[in-house]
């Protein structure tokens, strides 16, 4: 009996760790690409929501594993009514204490509820392509880094009060940071596949 108990245990630990991870996309037709791959293939599933196509997102995060923000067009400094529900719902896992990834966008709404600035250089510059990356020292000690990252985005971010900067870049310096431990934003298109890329490029050109 004692036996059952413990395997019953067992797998429902396993069943807890094989919650689905959220995945939040911004256009209709976008994708989460390489990260989606990789989580895939760790055994998740993924809950795909749009909030800009009027899918709602969870009230808790207690049946997911975590969450990834992804990228898009739009600003977070942007009006419209989904991006401010958007930017308000990061409090849950902050408060849940649940992994959020926010790549691009998604990175750009965790330092806007962080009280942190989004903004464009004052020269208008923007990051498109390949750019060196350069980890800093709490960087270094978490993992390795790739010397390059694609980027594709005309605003970024200043660092939230209380995060740890991971990695910098030269035309807009805070490319990674950590913060309270689970929450994680990256400037730089970590999910990006060749496909992916082309497209951007294609639809983007303007």
């Amino acid at each position: 009996m004692s036996r059952l108990c413990k395997m019953t245990a067992t797998e429902h630990e396993l069943n807890r760790d094989r919650r689905p991870i959220l995945i939040v996309l911004h256009q209709e037709r976008s994708s989460p690409g390489r990260v989606g791959q990789l989580l895939v293939e760790k055994g998740y599933h993924l809950d795909i929501r749009r909030p800009v196509l009027g899918e709602p997102l969870p009230t808790t995060l207690e049946d997911h594993a975590g969450a990834v923000v992804f990228g898009g067009p739009m600003s977070a400094n942007d009006p419209d009514d989904f991006i401010k529900k958007e930017i308000d719902w990061i409090e849950i896992p902050l408060r849940e204490k649940r992994p959020y990834l926010g790549i691009c966008l998604g990175a750009q709404m965790l330092v806007h509820h962080l009280g942190g600035k989004v903004q464009s250089n004052a020269d208008g510059s923007t990051e498109i392509g390949w750019y060196p990356l350069r980890p800093t020292e709490r960087g270094r000690l978490l993992m390795h880094w790739p010397k390059m990252v694609y980027h594709f985005h005309r605003e970024g971010f200043e660092l939230p009060h209380g995060a740890d900067l991971l990695a910098e870049g030269d035309t807009y310096p805070n490319q990674a940071f950590r913060y309270d431990g689970n929450a994680w934003g990256l400037q730089f298109h970590a999910e990006l596949t060749r496909a992916m890329m082309h497209r951007w490029v294609v639809h983007g050109a303007h």
